[in-house]
């Protein structure tokens, strides 16, 4: 498991450099390595995709929901996802 945490952790780094690297200057490195719209390339992006939900599943395991609270009003949050509002700690605010 420890694995699986790791690769998603690089592949996620890949895809927010490869943003970082399209928002700057216009450069894909990913279609630049594997060919514009080419199958791998395609792969590699649905990888980056997956492994940034898998990310956010796991930051979001030990968080429930009566545990969100919306710190302007001090209220619980029911029913939203917990990764749109985690702490830096990692646990729900």
């Amino acid at each position: 498991m420890e694995l699986i945490k790791k690769i998603a952790v690089i592949l996620t780094l890949v895809g927010a450099l490869n943003w970082g690297l399209v928002g700057l200057f216009g450069f894909d490195l990913v279609a630049a390595i594997f060919g514009i719209g080419s199958l791998l390339s395609r792969i590699v992006y649905i990888l980056v995709g997956a492994s940034a939900v898998y990310s956010a599943v796991i930051w979001c395991r030990g968080c429930k929901v009566k545990d969100m609270v919306d710190n302007s009003q001090k209220k619980h949050i029911p029913g939203r996802m917990c990764f749109f509002i985690l702490h830096s700690s990692g646990k729900c605010l």
